[in-house]
Parts: C-alpha cells; sequence; structure tokens
C-alpha cells in the first residue's frame, strides 16, 4: 500500500491543512487546535516557491513531532490559534477581596451539589421569546439589585439570546422540567471578550460596607446572594454563567468552603467579579427562591 502526503496551504493566521492520500482515499487532517508550545514551521529559501505560492518543505513542530528537513536558510514560525481563552481570564488589576460570616450554614447539600447554588446542576434551554427589555403591570422594589451595574459603563443590555431554566425536583432528587412562570428565567446579555463584570448595586447590603456573599464559585461561574445568608429561601440571588471569575476570589472561595463556610468571599457594589469569557454572559436573577425573568424594566432596569 502506497502513501502520499501533499502540503495544500501555508498562509500566516491560517489553519494547515495536509491531505493523505492512502490506497484511493483520501483523508484531509486540519492542525487548528494544538497544545502548546506546537507551532509549524516553514522552510525554504528565498523565492523557492511553486507556482502555486506553496512552500515545499514543512516542519510540524511540537511533541509527537514527524518531520520533512531541507537545507534551507530561511524559517518562519506560523502559529496555530488556540490561546484565545487565556488572553481574556487575566487577572483584574486593582482588586482584592475581603469575607463575611455567613447565616444559617453551612448549605447542605454541599454547594457543588446543590442546584438552588451551582446552575450547571439545572442547565436551561435556549427559547425564542423576545430579546430585549418587556414590561409587567404591577409594583416593583425600588431596592431591588439593577442589572445595568453589571457592566463598568453601566449601561442598557443588548439581549443576544434568552433561555429558560430546567426546574428540580426534590423528591427524585434531579432535573425536573423547564420553569414556565416566565417565558424568559436566562438572560444571554452581549459582552466584549475580556471585559470586567461587575456587582450591581441594590438598596441593600450584607454588613461591613458589603453587598453580597458568594454562595458558589467555579473558573466560569458564580453565585451572589444580597443577603448574609448560606441559602436562597429569602431575598435576591443572582446567577452569572459564562465569566472568568477572578482568580483571587475563586482561590478565596474555594478556601473558605472547605474551611467550613462560617465565612464566605462578600463583594462591595460595584466590585468587578470576573470577566467575560466570550461574546455572551448569561444571567439569572432570583427573589426568595423563586426564578424571575431578567429582562422586567420596572424590576431590574428602572428608569432604562
Amino acid at each position: 500500500m502506497s502513501m502520499k502526503a501533499s502540503l495544500l496551504a501555508l498562509r500566516p493566521g491560517l489553519t494547515l491543512l495536509t491531505s493523505l492520500f492512502v490506497g484511493g482515499l483520501a483523508l484531509v487532517v486540519g492542525l487548528a487546535s494544538v497544545p502548546a508550545p506546537a507551532h509549524a514551521t516553514a522552510t525554504t529559501r528565498p523565492g523557492n516557491r511553486g507556482q502555486d505560492g506553496i512552500l515545499p518543505h514543512i516542519q510540524v513542530g511540537g511533541q509527537g513531532d514527524s518531520v520533512i528537513r531541507s537545507s534551507d536558510v530561511l524559517t518562519t514560525y506560523v502559529y496555530l490559534p488556540f490561546i484565545a481563552r487565556a488572553e481574556v481570564c487575566q487577572p483584574i488589576p486593582g482588586e482584592s477581596y475581603g469575607d463575611f460570616s455567613a447565616d444559617d450554614g453551612p448549605t447542605n447539600p454541599p454547594a457543588e451539589e446543590h442546584p438552588d447554588l451551582n446552575l450547571a446542576l439545572r442547565g436551561y434551554e435556549l427559547t425564542n421569546a423576545y430579546k430585549g427589555l418587556v414590561h409587567y403591570d404591577g409594583g416593583s422594589d425600588p431596592n431591588a439589585p439593577q442589572l445595568p451595574g453589571l457592566f463598568a459603563d453601566n449601561r442598557t443590555a443588548t439581549f443576544s439570546a434568552v433561555y429558560r431554566v430546567y426546574g428540580w425536583d426534590w423528591e427524585c432528587n434531579c432535573r425536573g422540567s423547564l420553569i414556565t412562570d416566565w417565558d424568559v428565567t436566562l438572560a444571554g446579555l452581549a459582552v466584549t471578550p475580556g471585559e470586567t463584570i461587575h456587582v450591581p448595586d441594590s438598596g441593600y447590603s450584607i454588613g461591613g460596607g458589603y453587598e453580597v456573599l458568594v454562595l458558589y464559585a467555579t473558573p466560569e461561574r458564580i453565585t451572589l446572594k444580597y443577603t448574609p445568608d448560606d441559602h436562597v429561601k429569602w431575598g435576591y440571588t443572582l446567577h452569572v454563567e459564562n465569566i472568568c471569575v477572578e482568580p483571587r476570589l475563586l482561590a478565596l472561595y474555594q478556601s473558605l468552603n472547605d474551611a467550613g463556610r462560617g465565612h464566605l468571599p462578600a463583594l462591595r457594589a460595584g466590585q468587578a467579579f470576573g470577566r467575560a469569557r466570550g461574546d455572551e454572559i448569561g444571567v439569572v436573577i432570583r427573589d426568595n427562591g423563586a426564578f424571575m425573568d431578567p429582562r422586567s424594566r420596572k424590576d431590574w432596569w428602572q428608569g432604562r
């Protein structure tokens, strides 16, 4: 059985592709995502290109190299794209984090296994409801958290997508059906990758100048509580998804959680707690445990 390798393309910023012909079959292999520090190296003499502009010799560097060598004198390194996530998840300069005593805890089951704290256990589904602020009749709490405060520029968000969160069946301790009290229970808000995400202000505080407790945190999500209680039974709760939780804040949460949760991280109004991972963050707002519509103008976007 014969095998023939041919180079298809190599241009700065694009994926390196090769085609392998085995018998009568063609297999296309793309190195679109390569673990660091892998790279593609093209070696050629100046002007030594074919009629189609393709370089005749390629060396792929990294673990488990396969190499086609030449005696060329000019070497060009083309690094393949794979590091965007690391670039946006940087520490936030100037931020430091304190802690505050937590009441009525520790939570049971543990936070990572608790569907009221770890939103990943419930999950959510895309829906086709209106993507924008909506009007509801009735009263409102003038001290409710105001979601423009998520952003450093205090802007009215662009709703890039809307979702419904799954309920929880406490009898089987398993995920239930989608929550249908409102058309939307999780808002996808448009962001710029790497922009800082902040604690929305409210008319409440937990004491000591702090606005919220951190009830749960992982590298990509956080749960904030607008009372000093280690549960969501009363008061406002905010879940924020698809962020890079600030590394020092995450380490503090993990340390206090491991120590028994007598204290938990505490954040001030407007304080940055993470960065956007991509072009959308997910936001859930709850009142006394109930999932609310995050699009409600009279509640979470007053005056907008």
